[in-house]
């Protein structure tokens, strides 16, 4: 069972997603959280493996929960919901550790399934999010970068890979542009994670363009 603790200071969105989620065969939900510091004590709590976290909430906003809640040694996986509204924001989450991004107007089956993913351990980076992400750099301009030297431990198709998972290509369309088996590519994503020290394809994400592999624009 996936468990899910859910964090929004509104009271109806938080009761409209747990009676759906709780109706899945295989997820359950755990806990809610009006604001980020309940989320952060009750994620201590109850251990749950997705936190669906809201940004804009009172005493700690979402952001600084997920930044907290995915510090070394977390096991929660943190997916934001955000509307069109907060593109601000997209940057930030991802820096801060998030698996993921939801809109609030998504379907009930699109919730789901966006819990599922987050909870297997991939991320939730839609070509729209990532087109946003992307000019929030180039609009940012030079930013402290991390050190570029692990990319030296990727082989070329490592690298190749890692470049296309930054445009938000997934396992799928990676094998097919690179003539390559879903699970070959699966298998170059999980070494690249684990080389890089990364948690996920969304820090892949940032990772890529904060050390210049690539390139807004390109």
């Amino acid at each position: 069972m996936i468990r899910v603790l859910i964090a929004d200071d509104q009271g109806m969105v938080r009761t409209g997603f747990t009676v759906f989620l709780s109706s899945q065969p295989d997820i359950v939900v755990v806990g809610e959280a009006g604001d980020g510091r309940e989320a952060i004590e009750r994620a201590a709590e109850l251990a749950p493996d997705v936190v669906l976290m809201d940004v804009r909430m009172p005493v700690m906003d979402g952001l600084e929960a997920t930044r907290r809640l995915c510090s070394p040694g977390s096991r929660s996986k943190v997916l934001i919901l955000t509307t069109f509204d907060l593109d601000d924001y997209v940057y930030e989450a991802l820096r801060a550790g998030a698996s993921g991004f939801l809109l609030k107007d998504a379907s009930a089956a699109q919730l789901a399934e966006a819990v599922r993913v987050v909870a297997a351990g991939d991320a939730l980076i839609s070509p729209g999010v990532t087109r946003r992400l992307i000019h929030e750099f180039a609009r940012l301009g030079p930013r402290p970068a991390p050190s570029a030297v692990r990319l030296s431990l990727l082989t070329e198709r490592e690298s190749e890979v890692l470049t296309l998972v930054a445009q938000a290509l997934s396992n799928q369309e990676i094998a097919r542009k690179l003539v390559l088996a879903e699970q070959t590519v699966k298998t170059h994503v999980g070494r690249v994670l684990m080389k890089l020290g990364l948690r996920d394809r969304a820090q892949a994400i940032v990772y890529a363009y904060e050390t210049g592999l690539v390139r807004p624009g390109e």
